[in-house]
């Protein structure tokens, strides 16, 4: 494999190959070799721009939690708007496509990441609680709106839809999953979740 060819945006194009890997070999394919492969590179490429593998995942992980914050502000800024539930649809589903899921799977599964990214989520499972952060501050909103019950515990609802789809979505093939086939699903979970809040508002 020649070794002196440039890559453009080498960072970029190690994150897409991992995850690609990822998906296709799961957790324990993901290897320094595979990724290298899978991008068409020297392994000492992936070592001149990470410290070592874990710290590489590391960023990889961090890379998908950036989108989530990114996402937030959109998130909030519909509260008060359209329906509470297919607001909530549309960002659980957009959360939980097949690579966050594979993420997760691939956090749990080695220590060695969990705790190199204990320095930015020192509780909960990375990218599931920055999600639920996400979900409970637009449920907030929607409080502060009076489109839920005042008394609604923001924070457990959150926690709450984040996992029961969560579950939803990690009992699926990763790399056959279809988001638009999950929605009703996804629905549902919402739906049943938040009909306590909504219907107390309503009295």
């Amino acid at each position: 494999m020649p070794t002196g060819v440039a890559m453009r945006d080498a960072r970029a194009q190690l994150f897409d190959a991992a995850e690609r890997v990822l998906l296709r070999d799961g957790a324990h394919g993901l290897t320094s070799r595979a990724v290298t492969t899978e991008a068409g590179c020297a392994k000492g490429v992936l070592h001149r721009h990470f410290a070592d593998f874990d710290a590489f995942l590391a960023d990889l992980v961090r890379e998908r939690i950036a989108r989530i914050h990114a996402r937030h502000a959109a998130l909030r800024a519909a509260a008060g708007t359209g329906g509470i539930t297919a607001n909530l649809t549309g960002a659980l589903t957009e959360l939980f496509g097949p690579v966050a899921v594979a993420i997760v799977g691939l956090v749990i599964f080695r220590d060695e990441l969990r705790a190199r990214l204990r320095e930015t989520t020192p509780r909960g499972v990375p990218l599931l609680a920055e999600a639920a952060a996400m979900i409970a501050s637009y449920l907030a909103e929607e409080r502060a709106f009076g489109r839920i019950a005042a008394d609604a515990d923001v924070d457990t609802l959150a926690l709450t839809l984040i996992g029961a789809t969560h579950l939803l979505y990690a009992g699926q093939d990763g790399t056959s999953r279809d988001a638009t086939a999950m929605e009703p699903a996804v629905e549902k979970v919402v739906g049943t979740v938040m009909a306590d809040v909504v219907q107390r508002r309503l009295l």
